[in-house]
């Protein structure tokens, strides 16, 4: 199994009370991979990745898309145990996160906290 699919497969097993669709969209290059719908009946999208190191790489789809939606949008990055396991950034902070990795502060890190910032929406 690939590692964003257990990504997604471990989020959904911790974010129980949040309805998601994946996109997987072929036809729309940069959409990101899940769309989330919160108990309180907003909508958001998350990008899944999975940290290189301190890397976390992106497609210029991918910057694009969030530099233009960025509101409700999250890139949620699987990475090493040191870093918190998981930690989820605004989408609107793509940049700083292509060039600082994972050096760059968290809105949320370690899964209680991303499932409670997630299902907070």
């Amino acid at each position: 199994m690939k590692p964003e699919v257990k990504l997604w497969h471990e989020l959904k097993r911790n974010t129980s009370k949040i309805i998601w669709t994946r996109l997987e969209n072929r036809a729309l290059f940069g959409t990101p991979d899940l769309l989330g719908y919160s108990v309180g009946g907003n909508f958001f999208t998350v990008e899944l990745k999975v940290a290189k190191g301190n890397r976390i790489i992106f497609s210029p789809h991918q910057i694009s898309f969030h530099m233009k939606h960025n509101l409700n949008t999250f890139i949620l990055v699987h990475c090493p145990l040191d870093k918190g396991k998981v930690r989820l950034y605004p989408g609107s902070s793509i940049l700083e996160l292509v060039r600082l990795g994972l050096q760059l502060e968290p809105l949320a890190q370690a899964w209680e906290l991303v499932t409670q910032k997630l299902e907070s929406l």
